[in-house]
């Protein structure tokens, strides 16, 4: 009430208000006078009566009307009902106490009025901007997850709120969507807001500036201008928060299911690939072999028979490990867990083809010789083989070549230790994923970036992992790492 008398002075049409509103004032007191003169009431009921309509008056109209409204009763008061009659002379101290009750009754009543008023204006504010809220709340739920959330939202916002103007910066995106009167330097100002990293209102120009995440993570910006509550504004950041990270998780689930249907498919071409080339693989190693075993070659036939039933076996090892990938990748594979003596499981990986060739430079230290360890023999050993192969491969020539098996706290831990080039820290990682190769060596030793793929998915079928550390001084280390309860002793 307070605040609409001030604006009441300063807009014409509220002057006509209060102009309005202190003419019935007074001509409720002139006919009050009237009647009470006519009929002769006593000073007692007629005070009485004053007292009631400055209270109606600033119950109704506020301080200053209630207060010209008590002098003009006072005034009536002495010149109508207390002797003598017709005579202005405010000298009683009774006269006195009356105008000081009227003042402080209007006072009292209209702050009193005021409050109230400001208390039932701020509760509808509430209700309104829980209902806009739960509006926005629901509607968001609604979006086009396909679709950036940011235009989704600001429409949204302007028309449930009826703003003057909205912009929303997504940081994941890298975009700003404005809606409504801005001015032309304000074409960034919620990606000011966040660039800024802090919340700011302008309470001349109305505009409110929120930041949205919590704590040093920030995922973008609000801007909102119009007649809303910091309250409201909060809540709407909130909102928008949840909305833009609901579309991040939207995308990354979308992204992880089709890369999951890609990785089925290629699991599945790779698996058809390699059974289609086991059958001629087969056919040419028999008959490679049987070449080999007849007589009359020459020495250089011998050799190139020799060299093609080397080949065919590495391709057969290739398709083995695409078929193992395959399998492991579908999770169609069931593990064939059995107890296997450790010391037994490194003897007969040194026994492969790629260990046989750099046999010499290889060591074994076993911390316990009778250590045992429940494993699929094959997955494990197909770990180890490929280990020593790129040990042998990639080692400087005449190095040595060390394989250890130790227990360490309550895992098993296999390394296989080598002296070569270093292994760039940002490779360490992508060197086991498929198909991938270190650019450095890529061209200088063949392969086909295939082997530690195998490896690692063999590690996670035993809930284990596979690592590498290499440096300029200490050579290069893979390690493999059997989880709890897979250890034992003969």
């Amino acid at each position: 009430m307070t605040d609409s008398i001030v604006l009441g002075w300063k807009h014409p049409q509220g002057g006509l208000r209060v102009f309005l509103q202190c003419l019935a004032a007074g001509a409720a007191l002139a006919l009050l006078s009237y009647l009470g003169f006519s009929l002769g009431v006593d000073l007692t009921t007629i005070s009485f009566l004053y007292l009631l309509l400055v209270i109606f008056v600033a119950l109704y109209c506020g301080f200053w009307q209630a207060s010209l409204a008590s002098f003009v009763a006072v005034a009536c008061l002495d010149y109508f009902f207390i002797q003598p009659l017709f005579h202005f002379g405010i000298l009683d101290p009774h006269e006195w106490v009356a105008l000081g009750a009227f003042q402080v009754t209007a006072l009292v009543i209209s702050r009193l009025s005021a409050k109230e008023l400001r208390s039932t204006r701020d509760a509808v504010i509430h209700r309104t901007g829980m209902e806009q809220l739960y509006e926005l709340s629901r509607d968001s739920l609604l979006l086009d997850p396909h679709e950036p959330p940011g235009p989704q939202l600001v429409v949204l916002i302007h028309r449930i709120f009826g703003t003057e103007a909205v912009a929303l910066f997504d940081a994941n995106l890298g975009r700003q969507d404005r809606m409504g009167d801005w001015g032309p330097d304000e074409e960034d100002v919620a990606k000011e807001c966040f660039l800024r990293g802090a919340a700011r209102d302008d309470h001349k120009t109305r505009t409110l500036q929120r930041r949205l995440g919590t704590g040093t993570e920030s995922i973008g910006a609000l801007a909102v201008r119009g007649k809303l509550s910091s309250l409201v504004v909060d809540a709407l950041a909130s909102l928008a928060e949840i909305t833009i990270n609901r579309h991040q998780s939207f995308e990354k689930e979308e992204r992880a299911e089709t890369a999951s249907k890609s990785e089925h498919l290629r699991a599945a071409v790779m698996d058809a690939m390699a059974h289609e080339f086991k059958t001629p693989l087969n056919a040419v190693h028999t008959a490679s072999s049987g070449l080999l075993e007849s007589e009359g070659l020459t020495d250089s036939q011998r050799e190139m028979a020799s060299l093609i039933d080397d080949e065919i076996v590495r391709l057969s090892e290739i398709c083995t490990r695409l078929l193992k990938t395959a399998k492991l990748e579908a999770q169609q594979m069931e593990l064939q867990i059995e107890e296997v003596s450790v010391e037994e499981l490194i003897s007969e990986a040194l026994r492969s083809r790629a260990a046989e060739e750099a046999r010499s430079l290889i060591q074994v230290a076993l911390e316990e010789p009778a250590l045992t360890v429940r494993v699929d023999r094959a997955l494990v050993l197909m770990i180890l083989t490929q280990y020593i192969d790129n040990a042998r491969k990639y080692s400087t020539p005449n190095t040595e070549i060390k394989i250890e098996a130790r227990a360490s706290h309550g895992e098993l831990v296999f390394s296989v230790h080598n002296i070569g080039p270093t292994i760039p820290i940002e490779d360490r990682e992508r060197i086991f994923d498929r198909f991938y190769r270190a650019p450095q060596i890529q061209d200088a030793v063949s392969g086909t970036g295939i082997g530690l793929s195998v490896a690692r998915k063999a590690a996670r079928a035993h809930h284990g992992h596979v690592w590498v550390i290499s440096g300029d001084k200490e050579g290069t280390t893979f390690f493999l790492s059997l989880p709890n309860g897979t250890i034992g002793k003969q």
